[in-house]
């Protein structure tokens, strides 16, 4: 996704219903999907070892997550809705 799609779509409230809440508040996803904007947004020269430990992550909880893939309704699942908050939609 670019980071204008993801940016429209974590403003959603489909994003917001999806995904692990440690405190009640934003789900980990949605807050990586903010995360991942602000990396688009740099240079490359400009990411920091940070930037590219939380690419890892997000590249590794995304290639999970494409494994749990379910066998019913994809297009408006809870499934689908998690990898956009990742920055990635199984569907493009």
């Amino acid at each position: 996704m670019t980071a204008s799609q993801l940016e429209k779509w974590l403003d959603t409230d489909e994003s917001r219903e999806v995904g692990q809440k440690d405190d009640g508040g934003e789900s980990v996803g949605h807050a990586s999907g903010r995360r991942i904007i602000e990396l688009l947004h740099k240079k490359k020269t400009d990411l920091t070892d940070s930037d590219v430990d939380h690419m890892r992550k997000v590249v590794g909880y995304v290639h999970r997550h494409l494994a749990q893939k379910p066998s019913s309704d994809i297009e408006h699942s809870k499934w689908r809705y998690s990898l956009m908050n990742w920055g990635h939609d199984p569907l493009k």
